[in-house]
């Protein structure tokens, strides 16, 4: 819901590209009737919409009882704006202006808790490895490995979609909360840092697959 026609327009053919089906609203007074006939999986709501406040619109669906997931998009430095909405019951912000891989990346992760999942393993093993995602600590045949929290927490994302690519900036999400070029790079190193005591030969790996222009898939149990 935005009310900045070619910022609506691009978002709209952006989300769509990535094959999502999208219903673009221009006003928030539009808002409200417009959630209960499309009922989405998401909505990204702009706080400033002609006719009523996107606090507004977010106060009447929670105040039914909506809980569709809700990613507020606020001016930047507005902090008051943001605490409000989360108070109302927003489940994430984004501040203007913003990245448009950011904005796909927390669409992608709210979509994801929002679905639910089977309950998290407390352990994985790969390979010979055996990684302790709650103790964040990883033991191979010789004892203990040298590995950071965020090393296994990227290795806990990647072993929760195990088989499926997952991309750098879903992993970003997931583990700092924010996207960056630092950040993206740094998820490259912590996969570096896996593939090290996996045994893996980054030109040829059994359990850490680079997809060019993607992101990574770790192998299932069978190394397919």
């Amino acid at each position: 819901m935005e009310d900045e026609a070619a910022l609506a327009r691009g978002l709209g053919d952006h989300f769509r590209d990535e094959g999502y089906d999208v219903r673009v609203v221009a006003r928030g007074d539009q808002a409200v009737p417009a959630v209960r006939e499309f009922r989405p999986q998401l909505v990204v709501l702009d706080i400033l919409l002609p006719g009523r406040s996107g606090l507004d619109v977010l106060r009447e669906l929670r105040a039914a009882g909506d809980r569709v997931p809700v990613l507020m998009l606020t001016a930047k430095g507005e902090v008051v704006d943001r605490v409000v909405g989360l108070e109302l019951g927003a489940d994430d912000y984004l501040a203007k202006p913003f990245a448009l891989r950011e904005l796909l990346a927390r669409v992608r992760a709210l979509m994801r808790r929002a679905e639910g999942t089977a309950p998290e393993p407390d352990e994985v093993t790969v390979g010979a490895v055996r990684f302790d995602l709650r103790g964040m600590t990883a033991r191979g045949p010789a004892g203990g490995l040298e590995l950071t929290p965020h090393d296994i927490l990227v290795l806990k994302v990647l072993a929760l979609r195990r088989g499926e690519v997952v991309p750098r900036e879903d992993i970003v999400e997931e583990v700092c909360g924010l996207e960056s070029e630092a950040t993206l790079r740094k998820v490259d190193n912590h996969v570096m840092a896996l593939r090290r005591v996996l045994g893996d030969d980054p030109r040829r790996p059994r359990w850490i697959h680079t997809v060019r222009g993607h992101g990574y898939r770790l192998a299932r149990a069978d190394g397919d």
